[in-house]
């Protein structure tokens, strides 16, 4: 499937099937379009006359190049038909595990889905090392034969259960000697406890370290109190930037949400990295008339931010002060195999979490919805639920009507299943605004792309 669109003055064209981004002039860019009009298929040689008493004899060098690619297998290839059992031949296997490290947290943000720490049920809790290790030990039985296990330790927020962090740690070391796997461990935190010690332990022995802060002082604390209301931006920001250059090039993002009350998250973004190269700023899903809900009309503005920030990014990076921004990272030429990108994140399939009490759900964002509970590690054996696991089983793109002949089908898996139920009320269903910002986003990754191309290179 093609896509054919514009941005800056800068027209491309990408093909979803063979990864190929193609820049074009006006030209191209017309005959394309004919091409589009058509159904994909070859504009009839009427329409190419008409075309060529315009912009003259070029239509038809326009033309045999579009032929030619296409012969190439480079432009309008043809959708491959992936059925849904060809995605899991076997039985699916949870491989990442979201685990909980408390129930509890010293911030009260604003949009917390997690309902500031608690997840909605007013009983503020901490994991046990019992608890958690039964977890791991879950993961490493519930994986088969998987090699390489993830493990996000999560909240609330983590660093305020420390030393159930470390009895854990030293576990999943001992048990990935033992049975020779890998588990790559990653940090999810607030970082307002995060002091010299609990920075050298992370660099030490996580793989990834995520660390939320949401832009710049006044977003930030507005979004994001702590307990007594006070904003919490300057103890978060200092501690990043110690954590930040203790890292080195280790893995690690900052990770911030904008809201309906920053749509102008460009200007967050940029802040965000002062403090880093690696930055993520993420949409709030959050209940219509809470205030700061991204709502249908804040679409086009998100979009033209986006495009704003992209603009600004390629600037940078002709300058050589370019940073990493998680929604503008696409792999043309490697990446995941078009079997795993329709697969989506893996949500109770190959993905799940468990909370201080050793409930199992299909993810994080669905801990605390007893329809969606699948288990607990207490339980012996462990009999996961088979309805909910039916159901998350069948979240394939090619099982989606909306997806299947969408153009950013393998770069989004779907979407998100939470937003799409606290959106629709189904897994199933289509979270609209989500999406349209998914699509703007991968534009304005492509053009950062083809802008890298135009200058010969790629930031690295």
């Amino acid at each position: 499937m093609l896509h054919l669109f514009s941005l800056n003055g800068d027209r491309l064209a990408f093909d979803a099937e063979s990864g190929a981004l193609h820049s074009l002039d006006e030209t191209a860019h017309t005959v394309l379009s004919a091409w589009m009009d058509a159904g994909q298929k070859p504009p009839s040689a009427q329409v190419l006359e008409k075309l060529a008493d315009r912009y003259g004899s070029a239509v038809f060098a326009c033309q045999q190049e579009i032929l030619d690619a296409r012969d190439q297998g480079l432009m309008f290839v043809p959708d491959v038909e992936i059925k849904p059992e060809q995605l899991y031949p076997g039985e699916p296997r949870i491989k990442s595990m979201c685990l909980h490290l408390c129930h509890d947290c010293n911030l009260r943000c604003r949009y917390c889905f997690a309902g500031t720490g608690d997840f909605g049920t007013g009983h503020r809790s901490m994991l046990s090392e019992e608890t958690g290790r039964k977890a791991i030990d879950f993961l490493l039985l519930a994986a088969g034969d998987r090699q390489n296990l993830d493990i996000d330790f999560f909240g609330g927020e983590p660093l305020l259960n420390w030393p159930v962090v470390t009895a854990l740690v030293e576990y999943c070391e001992n048990k990935a000697a033992e049975t020779g796997r890998e588990i790559r461990l990653t940090m999810t935190t607030n970082a307002v406890l995060l002091d010299q010690e609990k920075t050298d332990y992370i660099n030490r022995h996580f793989k990834n370290c995520v660390l939320s802060i949401d832009g710049r002082p006044d977003v930030h604390n507005r979004m994001r109190p702590d307990l007594g209301g006070k904003g919490s931006y300057d103890r978060v920001a200092n501690h990043i930037r110690t954590f930040v250059a203790a890292r080195g090039e280790r893995e690690h993002y900052l990770r911030g949400t904008f809201t309906r009350e920053n749509l102008d998250f460009s200007a967050d973004a940029l802040h965000l990295a002062t403090l880093s190269d690696q930055v993520s700023l993420e949409p709030v899903v959050s209940p219509p008339g809470s205030g700061y809900d991204i709502r249908p009309e804040d679409v086009p503005i998100l979009e033209a931010e986006y495009e704003k920030l992209a603009t600004i990014m390629n600037r940078m990076d002709e300058q050589g002060q370019g940073f990493n921004f998680f929604h503008f990272m696409i792999d043309l030429k490697g990446g995941p195999c078009a079997f795993k990108r329709l697969k989506g994140c893996g949500v109770g399939t190959e993905y799940c979490a468990v909370t201080p009490d050793g409930d199992i759900y299909p993810c994080h964002q669905f801990v605390g919805q007893e329809q969606f509970r699948l288990g607990n590690v207490h339980d012996q054996p462990i009999a996961l639920n088979q309805d909910v696991l039916k159901c998350f089983q069948g979240l394939l793109v090619p099982n989606k009507e909306a997806c299947r002949n969408c153009w950013a089908r393998y770069f989004c898996g779907g979407g998100c299943a939470a937003n799409a139920w606290h959106a629709s009320g189904s897994i199933n269903g289509l979270y609209e605004i989500g999406c349209a910002l998914q699509k703007k986003r991968l534009e304005c990754a492509l053009w950062l792309q083809a802008k890298k191309i135009e200058r010969g290179g790629e930031r690295s």
